[in-house]
């Protein structure tokens, strides 16, 4: 079987020791996947695989909320991204909540019937652009909003971990596309996906996040954000005072718009570590073989690569955070 990974060699996850290998036992107790490749490329670097695990699982699997409208959230948000190996991945999780007319519905690209699911589906696919219209008023209870956002955020930064890192393929021959393999994989968790585990098991693989965001004061949501934050703006040691200046200027204008062909501020291969970061923020899909080559040296390990990558994806995050409108919830 071909590969799903691009660019790294992740450690095999059989040799999986101390908090790796609790991550791969929650995973597979919690989100009913065992080793999924969206985690185990993740594994270079185990303090980003603790801190993307950590905010998947105190969001969408064990936050507040109903599992079929925060799949819908995260659908919409991997749309939004271009991410075909998330969409295919949550049409498949859709199944596996039991709502099978629904998970077909948006494989079809159609609008759901139900007006609360076309309105989540959307707010997911609107939290790309700041100030989007579709962002206000929240189409779920305020209580629910630190698991809905967080959902949200934790898949922006994954659906850019798996363009950057892995192919687009889930299943092999992207079988997972037709419909009695989608309704099959769904069912075969369905009855992990349709519990919810108590929330705060992820927390005691964190080395003292800190409490988080207003918008997730009080819940296990917060401390899972403030550690991925952490762990993923560690990678800015990779750049120089210049480069780490371009991506944080670019992302302050960001209008949440795909970049075109002819992407002037996009940096040649002369500065690869703000070509990389750059295309991992806005446009992961298109980073190819010889960008990763120019930056790559001897000292560059497959560690410094995932780090420099989730880098530039959390800088999405983080002006897409910014944006939103909830910094006031807890008022």
């Amino acid at each position: 079987m071909p590969s799903p990974f691009r660019y790294t060699t992740p450690p095999p996850p059989k040799s999986a020791t101390g908090r790796t290998a609790d991550v791969y036992a929650q995973l597979t107790d919690d989100f009913g996947i065992d080793r999924p490749s969206t985690f185990v490329v993740l594994s270079s670097a185990p303090e980003l695989l603790t801190a993307t695990w950590a905010l998947m699982r105190e969001s969408l699997i064990a936050g507040e909320g109903d599992r079929t409208g925060k799949e819908l959230a995260a659908l919409g948000v991997s749309e939004a991204n271009r991410c075909p190996f998330c969409v295919d991945a949550h049409t498949m999780l859709l199944h596996a909540t039991g709502d099978h007319a629904l998970a077909e519905t948006v494989a079809r690209g159609e609008t759901p019937a139900d007006a609360e699911h076309a309105r989540l589906l959307a707010w997911g696919r609107a939290t790309r652009t700041p100030g989007a219209p579709e962002l206000t008023p929240l189409p779920f209870p305020r209580a629910h909003a630190p698991a809905y956002i967080g959902t949200a955020l934790s898949f922006h930064f994954i659906n850019r971990i798996v363009s950057a890192l892995l192919t687009e393929s889930l299943l092999p021959g992207n079988v997972q596309r037709l419909r009695p393999v989608r309704s099959l994989v769904g069912r075969s968790v369905a009855k992990t996906v349709r519990r919810r585990p108590s929330p705060g098991a992820s927390l005691a693989l964190l080395d003292d996040p800190g409490p988080g965001p207003d918008w997730a004061r009080g819940t296990t949501v917060g401390p899972a954000y403030a550690a991925l934050r952490t762990a993923a703006t560690a990678g800015a040691g990779l750049l120089d005072e210049a480069d780490r200046i371009l991506v944080r200027e670019t992302l302050q204008g960001w209008d949440g718009a795909h970049p075109t062909l002819a992407w002037d501020g996009l940096p040649d291969r002369s500065r690869p570590g703000a070509r990389l970061a750059l295309l991992a923020a806005l446009a992961p899909y298109r980073i190819r073989d010889e960008d990763v080559t120019a930056w790559r040296e001897p000292v560059h390990t497959d560690h410094c690569l995932v780090h420099l990558v989730a880098y530039g994806a959390f800088a999405a995050v983080d002006r897409i955070e910014s944006a939103l409108p909830v910094h006031t919830l807890n008022n």
